[in-house]
């Protein structure tokens, strides 16, 4: 009898299994539901194609909200962000993408900026460095050996006084 018994429950128990693994076998597997978040954060990778500088994720033109609801169908299907970049780049170009890709040409966009920025950095120094180092003046006589006073110009120091004296 308890032979009996354990038979018994081996069976149910097998059969149980058997029937939920063919109960989700047969039913189709639910589509994701993708939230108007998950498109933004992809379309804001994008630009819109036909307005000028303008994210994807904020445009308000009926192609626009197409190509969110393209996105949204693309991310149903399981595709990823790289895989809908790339469709948009393969149909529109690669002036869709909100960074521009780093291959190619492209890697000027990456190397430009921060050499341009050093340079003018190093400029700046060196032209601080320049305006404030002390200007040597070149004499042949060294300035201890001139007493003051004696290479002045009388008739100068004269003038100035006269034009001090109108002035005042």
């Amino acid at each position: 009898m308890k032979r009996m018994g354990w038979l018994l429950l081996g069976v149910l128990l097998v059969a149980a299994i058997v029937g939920v693994a063919s109960a989700r076998a047969a039913s189709p597997t639910p589509t994701p539901v993708i939230t108007d978040d998950q498109v933004n954060a992809v379309a804001h990778t994008l630009y819109c194609p036909v307005c000028e500088n303008t994210p994807l994720d904020v445009c308000g033109t009926q192609a626009c909200a197409q190509w969110r609801e393209l996105i949204r169908q693309q991310l149903q299907q399981g595709w990823t962000v790289a895989q809908i970049q790339q469709y948009f780049v393969e149909n529109y170009g690669a002036r869709v993408l909100a960074a521009p890709p780093r291959k190619g040409f492209w890697w000027l966009a990456y190397i430009v900026p921060p050499a341009a920025i050093l340079g003018g950095l190093y400029l700046l120094y060196r032209a601080l460095k320049q305006w404030y180092r002390p200007r040597r003046v070149a004499t042949s006589e060294p300035a201890s050996s001139v007493p003051f006073g004696t290479d002045v110009d009388e008739d100068y120091l004269r003038r100035v006084e006269e034009e001090l004296r109108r002035r005042r």
